[in-house]
C-alpha cells in the first residue's frame, strides 16, 4: 500500500510539474504578441527537428483458456512501466491547416507481467514480476492538423500509424524456461495533441500521444508456464514528446 501511495503522489506532483511549465510556456509565448519570432515559419516547405521522448508503456492482454485449468498461476495481468527515445522529425507542409511527419525514434522500453502463483517458488514467493525489455525502432508517419497561429503560441492535433521494429525480440529465444516472448514486428496507430512556441531560433513543441498497437505481438509457447496463460498480447503506449524544431 505504501508502494502504491507513493507511486500515486509521484504522478501527481510529475502532472503537476508539466501542467506548470506548460503555464509558463503559454505565457511567455502569448506575452508580447507584437513580436513575432520565425514570422516566415509557415512558408516553408519543410523544415526538420529532434525529438526526446518519455512514456509509460504496458500490454493489453488476453488471457487463454489454458488459464483457467491452470494448477500453477492464480492471476496474471500486466503492469505500467516508464520509458525512454530519442528521434528525428520531418515536416511537410500541404496547406495552411496540414502538415505531414515523418518521426523516426529509437525507444528504449521496458513492460511488465504480475503474477500470483497458487502455490510458492523455489525462492518462497507467490508474487512473481516478469520485466519484458525492448529497444524499438519505430517509425510513425503523421498527419499534423494545426490552428491558427495565436502570436508565438498554436495548437495542434495529430493522427497516424505507425511500424515498429522490437531489436531486442526473444521469440527466437531457446531457453526461455521463464519469458515471455514478444514477437520482432508491429505495427499501430496513433493520436495525439501538441503545441507550438515559437522562440526566435527554433520551435519547441510539447506533445503527448496514444501509441497502440494493433496485432497480436506475443510468441505463445504452450510448454512455459509464464506464457501459456496469455494467448492474447498487444502493445499499449502514452509518450510525451519534446519536439525542438528549426
Amino acid at each position: 500500500m505504501l508502494h502504491l501511495y507513493r507511486k500515486k503522489a509521484f504522478d501527481l506532483k510529475t502532472g503537476s510539474f508539466l501542467v506548470f511549465c506548460f503555464i509558463c510556456l503559454a505565457q511567455s509565448a502569448l506575452a508580447q504578441p507584437r513580436d513575432l519570432n520565425l514570422y516566415d515559419h509557415d512558408t516553408k516547405p519543410y523544415y526538420f527537428g529532434i525529438t526526446l521522448a518519455a512514456s509509460m508503456t504496458r500490454f493489453q492482454t488476453q488471457l487463454h483458456s489454458r488459464f483457467l485449468q491452470d494448477d500453477s498461476v492464480h492471476v496474471a495481468e500486466p503492469g505500467n512501466a516508464p520509458g525512454f527515445g530519442l528521434g528525428l522529425l520531418a515536416t511537410a507542409r500541404v496547406s495552411d491547416r496540414f502538415q505531414l511527419r515523418f518521426n523516426p525514434q529509437l525507444l528504449f522500453t521496458s513492460r511488465t507481467l504480475l503474477y500470483t502463483l497458487k502455490y510458492p517458488d523455489q525462492d518462497g514467493d507467490t508474487k512473481v514480476e516478469k520485466t519484458v525489455e525492448s529497444v524499438t525502432v519505430s517509425f510513425p508517419f503523421q498527419i499534423k492538423l494545426q490552428s491558427d497561429r495565436i502570436g508565438n503560441f498554436r495548437v495542434y492535433m495529430m493522427t497516424g500509424v505507425k511500424g515498429d521494429i522490437d531489436l531486442a525480440s526473444n521469440a527466437s529465444a531457446r531457453r526461455a524456461e521463464d519469458l515471455v516472448k514478444i514477437k520482432k514486428y508491429d505495427y499501430g496507430f496513433e493520436l495525439g495533441l501538441g503545441f507550438n512556441f515559437f522562440f526566435e531560433q527554433f520551435i519547441l513543441s510539447p506533445e503527448i500521444k496514444i501509441s497502440n498497437g494493433i496485432p497480436n505481438i506475443h510468441a505463445r509457447d504452450p510448454s512455459l508456464i509464464f506464457s501459456s496463460v496469455f494467448d492474447k498480447i498487444q502493445s499499449r503506449m502514452i509518450v510525451f514528446s519534446i519536439h525542438i524544431e528549426g
